[in-house]
């Protein structure tokens, strides 16, 4: 269990931060990038929540979790975090759950702008930014070992946000289409 009983350290105060395994690496460092990166997603997934009720919501905060889990992944490098390594079980829900949706959506025939409802926009937004923190990890995996479900996780995401995206826009009824060369 997670304890907090201090929030200001002044740990940070050099520009420096520890990894869950005590380490201490610039603020900077790839690592850090990276789930500093999956942590703006997850807020922007907060944001995304105020636009959702019922199962949109549920599925959310049980992303949310997971997001938590991806950046305790990414912070403890190691065998001393082989105990917070994600497993590919939440990858599968989400690709269930995108499946689900994307059985009440109608199938495109354009591209989508990532617009539409509140909702949707704030879908398409979190997608971006999951797509950036995926971006990151992969770089991080090219020069540190990475746990590979987290890559597959991170990339399923921003598949689920897609088709959540569609699925708030009136199940696709509402959905912005690109229509190429339309302002040339």
């Amino acid at each position: 269990m997670v304890r907090i009983d201090r929030v200001v350290t002044r740990g940070g105060d050099t520009g420096e931060t520890s990894l869950g395994d005590g380490t201490r690496v610039p603020k900077d460092a790839l690592r850090v990038e990276a789930y500093g990166e999956v942590d703006e997603a997850n807020a922007a997934l907060g944001m995304l929540r105020l636009h959702c009720e019922g199962e949109a919501d549920a599925m959310l905060g049980r992303i949310m979790n997971d997001l938590f889990d991806v950046g305790a992944d990414l912070c403890v490098p190691g065998a001393a975090g082989e105990r917070l390594r994600l497993t590919d079980a939440p990858s599968l829900r989400l690709e269930a759950e995108v499946m689900a949706m994307n059985a009440e959506l109608p199938a495109l025939t354009s591209f989508v702008l990532p617009g539409g409802t509140q909702g949707a926009a704030h879908a398409h937004l979190a997608r971006t930014l999951v797509r950036r923190a995926e971006r990151r990890v992969v770089a991080l995996s090219h020069v540190e070992e990475v746990n590979p479900a987290v890559v597959r996780y991170l990339n399923r995401l921003s598949d689920h946000l897609f088709v959540l995206g569609r699925w708030l826009n009136g199940k696709g009824a509402g959905d912005v289409l690109w229509v190429p060369g339309a302002n040339r």
